[in-house]
């Protein structure tokens, strides 16, 4: 069997969303109203910490696809002023979203037990204005959202191989930088982090068999296996690894931005980028050729993304291993793709109706987990109760 990243293709039922006149998708996608449609038509439950669980209408998988979103949509009206990265969201609102990740986690892994048959992944994705604004697809929804996915094997290894030269698969551009020229002074700086819960593995024991992804991100194995997402400290390492991505990326590209600029403002290590950073000739060689490559090439410029956007994954791999990775700055990949699976969404009603009664069911036993665990209450929609 030739390994390689697949592609599959997820029917889906048309969305009935009309997008008022002389608005873009985009646009609309930021208001109140887009909101409210995802939550009557798709929601599944909500809490006062105002998260919402819903099924993904254009899903990846129709296995069990599903998503929290921080609907701040109506307390937040300026879309530019909405938390869109865990580092963001209120300490008791990211105590609730643990918790509602660990009963969604724990019930994939009850579900689908098997590594060889099932993929399982979930994963936070960034939403910031990180494109420039005359990119299109600026904005799209800007609240940080979770997505809780579960591929069948014996599907992604009858797909067809996806075009492994895809910018979405590569990680491309100017951010396979972090890869190509500082890879050592990355993992330098993470390992500054003194994390004990998560230990770096690199090659094939973090990689996904049959596609060979992860490829080139760093990534990190639970130690205690998926146990230990039901420990503080677990949570506590993984906001670290986004702390310290954060503090990484915001460093190099004040470099890129203004040679020997001076430490960036509201670091949450300091001490570790002085120390790990600001002193590596290899990361301020590296900053100087995006530097003089920007100043050369509008082009190039245009397309820096210069605040740090980001996909943090936990997955399982085929070992049984539970692996954390986080993405470097990804260029407009969706989460699927950082482990090599590419899918197509396909309008196609009556595919999607065969698949939707065991969607359902999946989605409506994890609500009912975690309203008995007093994390919110059931919304009722057309296509359940």
């Amino acid at each position: 069997m030739k390994i390689g990243p697949r592609k599959i293709t997820t029917a889906y039922r048309p969305i009935p969303l009309e997008v008022p006149e002389g608005m873009k998708a985009n646009e609309f996608f930021n208001s109140t109203e887009n909101l409210n449609d995802l939550m009557h038509n798709n929601g599944l439950l909500r809490n006062p910490e105002d998260l919402l669980l819903y099924r993904k209408a254009l899903g990846h998988s129709n296995l069990f696809d599903a998503s929290i979103i921080y609907n701040t949509s109506q307390s937040i009206l300026n879309p530019l002023g909405r938390p869109v990265r865990r580092t963001q969201v209120p300490e008791h609102v990211r105590n609730v979203w643990n918790r509602m990740n660990q009963i969604i986690i724990d019930y994939m892994q009850q579900s689908f037990p098997n590594p060889d048959s099932h993929l399982i992944l979930c994963g936070e994705a960034s939403l910031d204005a990180t494109w420039p604004l005359t990119s299109p697809g600026v904005p799209s929804i800007r609240m940080l959202h979770n997505h809780f996915i579960v591929f069948d094997k014996l599907s992604l290894a009858d797909a067809e191989l996806a075009d492994a030269n895809c910018p979405n698969l590569t990680d491309g551009g100017q951010h396979s930088l972090f890869q190509s020229y500082m890879h050592d002074v990355y993992q330098a700086f993470f390992d500054a982090l003194n994390l004990e819960i998560l230990i770096p593995v690199t090659g094939e024991k973090s990689q996904v068999k049959l596609t060979g992804y992860p490829q080139g991100l760093p990534c990190w194995e639970i130690v205690g296996g998926i146990d230990s997402i039901h420990e503080v400290q677990f949570w506590s390492e993984y906001d670290t690894l986004l702390k310290g991505f954060l503090d990484f990326y915001k460093t190099f590209f004040s470099q890129v931005s203004s040679r020997n600029a001076p430490l960036v403002s509201n670091l949450h290590f300091p001490e570790q980028v002085t120390q790990k950073l600001l002193l590596s000739n290899k990361f301020l060689a590296t900053a100087k050729i995006v530097r003089d490559q920007c100043i050369n090439d509008a082009r190039y410029a245009n397309a820096i993304r210069w605040q740090p956007a980001f996909k943090q994954l936990i997955y399982r791999n085929d070992d049984n291993r539970w692996i954390v990775t986080i993405s470097q700055n990804s260029i407009g990949n969706a989460i699927t793709e950082l482990l090599g699976v590419v899918v197509n969404r396909v309008a196609d009603t009556d595919a999607y109706a065969q698949a939707e009664p065991q969607l359902i069911e999946h989605l409506l036993k994890v609500r009912e987990k975690l309203v008995a665990a007093d994390l919110g209450n059931e919304i009722a929609t057309e296509y359940w109760a």
